[in-house]
Protein backbone atom coordinates (compact mmCIF):
# COMPACT_ATOMS: atom_id res chain seq x y z
CA UNK A 1 0.00 0.00 0.00
CA UNK A 2 1.29 3.46 -0.80
CA UNK A 3 2.53 5.71 1.67
CA UNK A 4 0.56 9.14 0.11
CA UNK A 5 0.63 11.25 3.82
CA UNK A 6 4.37 10.19 3.97
CA UNK A 7 6.03 10.98 0.75
CA UNK A 8 4.08 14.09 0.61
CA UNK A 9 5.50 14.97 4.22
CA UNK A 10 8.87 14.30 3.04
CA UNK A 11 8.20 16.18 -0.43
CA UNK A 12 7.14 19.20 1.92
CA UNK A 13 10.96 18.95 3.49
CA UNK A 14 12.63 17.72 7.18
CA UNK A 15 10.76 14.83 8.29
CA UNK A 16 12.40 12.18 10.36
CA UNK A 17 12.10 8.67 9.03
CA UNK A 18 8.83 7.09 10.71
CA UNK A 19 10.64 3.91 11.63
CA UNK A 20 13.91 5.38 13.43
CA UNK A 21 11.65 7.98 14.99
CA UNK A 22 9.66 5.35 16.61
CA UNK A 23 12.82 2.92 17.55
CA UNK A 24 14.44 5.96 19.43
CA UNK A 25 10.81 6.60 21.07
CA UNK A 26 9.47 3.34 22.48
CA UNK A 27 13.54 2.06 22.89
CA UNK A 28 14.59 5.65 25.53
CA UNK A 29 10.55 4.81 27.52
CA UNK A 30 11.54 1.28 27.53
CA UNK A 31 15.50 1.80 29.28
CA UNK A 32 13.67 4.20 31.72
CA UNK A 33 10.94 1.75 33.02
CA UNK A 34 13.26 -0.81 33.32
CA UNK A 35 15.55 1.24 35.59
CA UNK A 36 12.39 1.69 37.63
CA UNK A 37 11.21 -1.47 37.78
CA UNK A 38 14.40 -2.67 38.47
CA UNK A 39 14.12 -0.80 42.30
CA UNK A 40 15.53 2.00 41.67
CA UNK A 41 12.33 4.54 42.57
CA UNK A 42 11.47 1.79 45.38
CA UNK A 43 10.66 2.82 49.39
CA UNK A 44 13.96 1.62 50.62
CA UNK A 45 16.12 3.53 47.88
CA UNK A 46 14.41 6.78 48.35
CA UNK A 47 14.25 6.81 51.90
CA UNK A 48 18.56 5.87 51.52
CA UNK A 49 18.65 9.25 49.04
CA UNK A 50 15.86 11.48 51.33
CA UNK A 51 17.21 10.47 54.75
CA UNK A 52 19.19 13.56 55.23
CA UNK A 53 17.14 16.12 53.61
CA UNK A 54 16.48 18.79 56.36
CA UNK A 55 13.10 20.41 56.98
CA UNK A 56 12.68 24.38 55.82
CA UNK A 57 11.75 26.89 57.97
CA UNK A 58 7.79 27.33 57.45
CA UNK A 59 6.92 29.23 54.07
CA UNK A 60 3.29 28.47 53.58
CA UNK A 61 3.25 30.20 50.31
CA UNK A 62 6.12 27.97 48.54
CA UNK A 63 4.52 24.74 50.51
CA UNK A 64 1.19 25.64 48.54
CA UNK A 65 2.87 25.53 45.26
CA UNK A 66 4.08 22.38 46.39
CA UNK A 67 0.65 20.82 46.89
CA UNK A 68 -0.44 22.79 43.82
CA UNK A 69 1.83 21.83 41.55
CA UNK A 70 1.79 17.92 43.06
CA UNK A 71 -1.92 17.01 42.36
CA UNK A 72 -1.37 18.35 38.84
CA UNK A 73 0.83 15.76 38.72
CA UNK A 74 -0.98 13.04 40.15
CA UNK A 75 -4.46 14.16 37.56
CA UNK A 76 -1.76 13.92 34.46
CA UNK A 77 -0.79 10.50 36.44
CA UNK A 78 -4.43 9.11 36.56
CA UNK A 79 -4.74 9.63 32.69
CA UNK A 80 -1.67 7.57 32.25
CA UNK A 81 -2.95 5.19 34.36
CA UNK A 82 -6.39 5.43 33.03
CA UNK A 83 -5.05 4.76 29.25
CA UNK A 84 -2.77 2.23 30.46
CA UNK A 85 -6.15 0.20 31.89
CA UNK A 86 -8.88 1.19 30.01
CA UNK A 87 -8.25 2.21 26.39
CA UNK A 88 -8.80 -0.67 24.47
CA UNK A 89 -6.70 0.23 21.24
CA UNK A 90 -3.57 2.10 22.04
CA UNK A 91 -3.07 3.66 19.14
CA UNK A 92 -5.86 5.76 19.53
CA UNK A 93 -4.33 7.23 22.65
CA UNK A 94 -0.25 7.12 22.36
CA UNK A 95 0.20 10.43 21.69
CA UNK A 96 -2.12 11.83 24.54
CA UNK A 97 -0.77 9.62 26.60
CA UNK A 98 3.43 10.93 26.25
CA UNK A 99 1.57 14.82 26.58
CA UNK A 100 0.04 13.29 30.21
CA UNK A 101 3.77 12.06 30.91
CA UNK A 102 5.47 15.11 30.38
CA UNK A 103 3.21 16.69 32.27
CA UNK A 104 3.37 13.92 35.35
CA UNK A 105 6.88 14.65 35.24
CA UNK A 106 7.15 18.37 34.72
CA UNK A 107 4.48 19.28 38.01
CA UNK A 108 6.04 16.75 39.68
CA UNK A 109 9.54 18.47 38.67
CA UNK A 110 7.92 21.55 39.45
CA UNK A 111 6.71 20.88 42.89
CA UNK A 112 10.45 19.80 43.97
CA UNK A 113 12.14 22.93 42.68
CA UNK A 114 9.09 24.97 44.84
CA UNK A 115 9.79 22.67 47.59
CA UNK A 116 13.15 23.57 47.34
CA UNK A 117 14.17 27.65 46.40
CA UNK A 118 10.36 28.21 46.30
CA UNK A 119 11.02 29.86 43.30
CA UNK A 120 8.24 30.66 40.39
CA UNK A 121 9.06 30.24 36.96
CA UNK A 122 7.93 31.96 34.03
CA UNK A 123 8.68 28.95 31.38
CA UNK A 124 8.84 25.60 30.87
CA UNK A 125 12.92 25.92 30.63
CA UNK A 126 13.44 28.15 33.05
CA UNK A 127 12.11 25.53 35.57
CA UNK A 128 14.23 22.97 34.05
CA UNK A 129 17.25 25.61 34.79
CA UNK A 130 16.47 26.25 38.22
CA UNK A 131 15.49 21.94 38.60
CA UNK A 132 19.01 21.79 37.42
CA UNK A 133 20.67 23.40 39.98
CA UNK A 134 18.22 22.43 42.93
CA UNK A 135 17.57 18.40 42.65
CA UNK A 136 19.47 17.13 40.10
CA UNK A 137 23.26 18.84 40.84
CA UNK A 138 22.52 18.28 44.54
CA UNK A 139 21.44 14.54 44.14
CA UNK A 140 18.35 14.60 44.97
CA UNK A 141 16.68 12.32 42.45
CA UNK A 142 17.25 8.76 41.71
CA UNK A 143 19.29 7.22 38.61
CA UNK A 144 17.86 7.19 35.83
CA UNK A 145 16.74 10.98 36.16
CA UNK A 146 19.66 11.97 38.28
CA UNK A 147 21.98 12.19 34.61
CA UNK A 148 22.76 16.27 33.97
CA UNK A 149 25.22 17.64 31.37
CA UNK A 150 26.36 20.95 32.73
CA UNK A 151 27.44 22.82 29.67
CA UNK A 152 26.64 22.28 25.51
CA UNK A 153 30.41 22.74 25.16
CA UNK A 154 31.32 19.71 22.68
CA UNK A 155 34.55 19.03 24.81
CA UNK A 156 33.15 19.58 28.38
CA UNK A 157 29.76 17.37 27.31
CA UNK A 158 31.26 14.53 25.60
CA UNK A 159 33.50 14.20 28.30
CA UNK A 160 30.38 13.61 30.83
CA UNK A 161 29.20 11.64 28.12
CA UNK A 162 31.72 9.08 28.22
CA UNK A 163 31.84 9.30 32.08
CA UNK A 164 28.52 8.52 31.89
CA UNK A 165 28.86 5.53 29.44
CA UNK A 166 31.87 3.84 30.34
CA UNK A 167 32.38 0.43 28.61
CA UNK A 168 28.83 0.27 27.75
CA UNK A 169 28.18 0.25 24.20
CA UNK A 170 24.47 -0.24 23.82
CA UNK A 171 22.21 2.90 22.68
CA UNK A 172 19.31 3.31 21.27
CA UNK A 173 19.11 0.99 18.37
CA UNK A 174 18.44 -1.85 20.92
CA UNK A 175 15.80 -2.40 23.11
CA UNK A 176 16.67 -2.67 26.98
CA UNK A 177 16.13 -6.24 27.97
CA UNK A 178 18.37 -5.43 31.52
CA UNK A 179 20.05 -2.42 33.08
CA UNK A 180 23.28 -2.77 31.46
CA UNK A 181 21.12 -2.45 28.18
CA UNK A 182 18.64 0.01 29.81
CA UNK A 183 21.43 2.24 30.68
CA UNK A 184 23.05 2.41 27.35
CA UNK A 185 20.15 3.38 25.72
CA UNK A 186 19.70 6.25 28.17
CA UNK A 187 23.02 7.63 27.74
CA UNK A 188 22.23 7.14 23.86
CA UNK A 189 19.36 9.87 24.34
CA UNK A 190 21.09 12.25 26.44
CA UNK A 191 23.74 12.23 23.89
CA UNK A 192 21.73 12.93 21.05
CA UNK A 193 19.82 15.67 23.23
CA UNK A 194 22.73 17.34 23.93
CA UNK A 195 23.32 17.33 19.62
CA UNK A 196 19.97 18.85 19.32
CA UNK A 197 20.09 21.51 21.93
CA UNK A 198 23.74 22.58 20.58
CA UNK A 199 22.29 22.67 17.16
CA UNK A 200 19.20 24.86 18.70
CA UNK A 201 21.43 27.07 20.17
CA UNK A 202 24.48 27.76 17.25
CA UNK A 203 21.09 27.90 15.09
CA UNK A 204 20.03 31.24 17.94
CA UNK A 205 23.30 33.07 17.86
CA UNK A 206 23.98 32.60 13.78
CA UNK A 207 20.35 35.12 14.09
CA UNK A 208 22.52 37.20 16.86
CA UNK A 209 23.31 40.73 16.31
CA UNK A 210 26.31 40.11 17.76
CA UNK A 211 27.13 37.06 15.61
CA UNK A 212 26.30 38.82 12.33
CA UNK A 213 29.02 41.70 13.40
CA UNK A 214 31.47 39.77 13.10
CA UNK A 215 30.43 39.31 9.08
CA UNK A 216 31.30 35.48 9.29
CA UNK A 217 28.85 32.62 7.96
CA UNK A 218 30.24 29.70 10.37
CA UNK A 219 32.05 28.97 13.60
CA UNK A 220 35.56 28.81 11.89
CA UNK A 221 37.40 31.42 12.85
CA UNK A 222 38.31 31.45 16.44
CA UNK A 223 36.45 34.68 17.45
CA UNK A 224 33.02 33.18 16.17
CA UNK A 225 33.68 29.81 17.88
CA UNK A 226 34.49 31.84 21.06
CA UNK A 227 31.19 33.87 21.09
CA UNK A 228 29.47 30.25 20.36
CA UNK A 229 30.85 28.60 23.21
CA UNK A 230 30.52 31.36 25.57
CA UNK A 231 26.99 30.96 24.90
CA UNK A 232 27.22 27.27 24.74
CA UNK A 233 28.80 26.92 28.03
CA UNK A 234 25.31 28.29 29.72
CA UNK A 235 23.47 25.46 28.22
CA UNK A 236 22.77 22.42 29.80
CA UNK A 237 20.97 18.82 29.36
CA UNK A 238 19.26 17.34 32.51
CA UNK A 239 16.19 15.10 32.44
CA UNK A 240 13.65 17.52 32.60
CA UNK A 241 14.70 19.13 29.22
CA UNK A 242 15.24 15.61 27.46
CA UNK A 243 11.71 15.57 28.75
CA UNK A 244 10.17 18.59 26.68
CA UNK A 245 12.49 18.00 23.67
CA UNK A 246 10.29 14.30 23.83
CA UNK A 247 7.26 15.98 24.32
CA UNK A 248 8.03 17.98 21.55
CA UNK A 249 9.11 15.61 19.02
CA UNK A 250 5.59 13.40 19.64
CA UNK A 251 3.43 16.49 19.75
CA UNK A 252 4.77 18.59 17.10
CA UNK A 253 8.13 18.01 14.74
CA UNK A 254 7.72 14.07 14.32
CA UNK A 255 3.73 14.21 13.07
CA UNK A 256 3.35 10.76 11.76
CA UNK A 257 5.77 8.27 13.27
CA UNK A 258 3.40 7.04 16.15
CA UNK A 259 0.49 5.46 14.62
CA UNK A 260 0.91 5.40 10.49
CA UNK A 261 2.25 2.77 8.61
CA UNK A 262 3.70 -0.88 10.09
CA UNK A 263 1.82 -2.22 12.82
CA UNK A 264 3.54 -2.29 16.60
CA UNK A 265 0.38 -3.04 18.43
CA UNK A 266 2.65 -5.07 21.07
CA UNK A 267 5.09 -2.54 21.01
CA UNK A 268 2.26 0.24 21.56
CA UNK A 269 1.01 -1.44 24.56
CA UNK A 270 4.41 -2.05 26.11
CA UNK A 271 5.57 1.28 25.41
CA UNK A 272 2.03 2.82 27.11
CA UNK A 273 2.45 0.79 30.47
CA UNK A 274 6.09 1.94 30.22
CA UNK A 275 5.11 5.93 30.24
CA UNK A 276 2.98 5.18 33.26
CA UNK A 277 5.33 3.38 35.51
CA UNK A 278 8.44 6.06 34.58
CA UNK A 279 5.89 8.70 35.42
CA UNK A 280 4.88 6.91 38.43
CA UNK A 281 8.35 6.15 39.61
CA UNK A 282 9.16 9.90 39.09
CA UNK A 283 6.58 11.01 41.58
CA UNK A 284 7.08 8.57 44.14
CA UNK A 285 10.45 10.03 44.17
CA UNK A 286 9.55 14.13 44.73
CA UNK A 287 6.55 13.05 46.70
CA UNK A 288 9.20 11.73 49.33
CA UNK A 289 11.47 14.69 49.01
CA UNK A 290 8.46 17.13 48.90
CA UNK A 291 7.18 15.37 51.78
CA UNK A 292 10.60 16.29 54.09
CA UNK A 293 10.85 19.72 53.26
CA UNK A 294 7.24 21.13 53.65
CA UNK A 295 5.75 22.06 57.02
CA UNK A 296 5.53 19.30 59.17
CA UNK A 297 2.32 17.04 59.48
CA UNK A 298 1.02 19.33 56.27
CA UNK A 299 2.00 16.12 53.71
CA UNK A 300 -0.43 14.30 55.20
CA UNK A 301 -2.90 15.88 55.39
CA UNK A 302 -2.28 16.96 51.79
CA UNK A 303 -2.56 13.04 51.24
CA UNK A 304 -5.59 12.19 53.23
CA UNK A 305 -7.45 15.62 51.32
CA UNK A 306 -6.98 13.69 47.97
CA UNK A 307 -7.94 10.36 48.88
CA UNK A 308 -11.27 11.83 50.64
CA UNK A 309 -12.22 14.62 48.12
CA UNK A 310 -10.64 13.29 44.84
CA UNK A 311 -12.94 12.46 41.88
CA UNK A 312 -9.96 10.63 40.22
CA UNK A 313 -10.22 6.93 39.53
CA UNK A 314 -6.47 6.29 40.59
CA UNK A 315 -5.34 5.53 43.99
CA UNK A 316 -2.71 7.75 46.06
CA UNK A 317 0.03 4.86 46.35
CA UNK A 318 2.10 7.57 44.02
CA UNK A 319 2.30 10.43 46.41
CA UNK A 320 1.73 8.33 49.98
CA UNK A 321 4.07 8.34 52.37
Amino acid sequence: MPNWLLDRLFDGGDQAEPRFAFQGTVNWMRALAEVVNSGACDDDELESLYRRVARRQINQEADTLVFENMHMAYHNLASLDAMNNDALDKYDICRSAIVSWYYSVYFAASAMVAASSGSIQETHTATAKVWQADIAERNLIPYPFDLYLSSLVTTTAEAEISEYRGTNDYDLNHRAHDPDMAHGAIVSYLKGTHKYKKWEAEERIKNSREFKALNVDNFRKKVARELRDKTLDKGQVNFLIQAFRYRGKANYRDSIFLSYGDNNEGTIDQFIEDLNDVAFGFLRAASRYCSKRVERGTWALFVEDIEDNTRLSIGIDAIEI
